[in-house]
């Protein structure tokens, strides 16, 4: 489970993630970044898909600040309020104890959180902030997908939304 706290707290350092998860368990290597960059962080199990979890630094030279933790892929972490990678719309808002918004679906299929409007997962112990990635449905039609544009905000609770039924695809967690 991430916290937002102890080793990965924002004060954190790449060194205090070795000594809590072991040398053998943590690379630093560069990784991509949404807009195509490569952005130096450490990997904690990068040869396990399962247990893979990227911290990306504020102070690179040093590697320490925490600025980022990206939990993707197959990764099985556990993300504060309870946000784990797969949870439907449905789940996601009772996490967060109401509806949020969302930016509606990109090229890529791919909806954001934009607000959590007021909602539990608004304000987190430890004062990092959770952002999440929704995936539609393989299965939903194209032409409702399209007509759901990234460029606009919609709630959770929308029929549109909830027809295409995303799944959580990657979590951020920032500082």
């Amino acid at each position: 489970m991430v916290a937002c706290s102890g080793t990965f707290a924002k004060d954190s350092s790449h060194l205090e993630l070795v000594t809590a998860f072991k040398p053998k368990n943590i690379t630093f290597t560069d990784v991509e970044s949404s807009d195509g960059s490569k952005v130096p962080a450490s990997i904690l199990f990068p040869n396990d898909p399962k247990r893979r979890l990227e911290v990306w630094w504020s102070n690179r030279t040093t590697r320490s600040d925490i600025h980022l933790i990206v939990i993707g892929g197959q990764s099985t972490w556990t993300a504060p309020g309870g946000l784990r990678l797969g949870q439907t719309l449905e789940q996601v808002e009772k996490n967060n104890h109401k509806a949020f918004k969302l930016k509606g679906f990109d090229k890529d299929r791919i909806a954001t959180v934009s607000d959590w409007d007021g909602g539990e997962l608004a304000t987190l112990a430890g004062d990092c902030n959770a952002g999440l990635s929704l995936r539609a449905d393989a299965k939903a039609s194209a032409e409702k997908i399209g007509a759901l544009t990234a460029d606009k905000e919609y709630s959770s609770s929308d029929p549109a939304i909830r027809a295409a039924r995303p799944t959580v695809s990657e979590i951020l967690i920032g500082y």
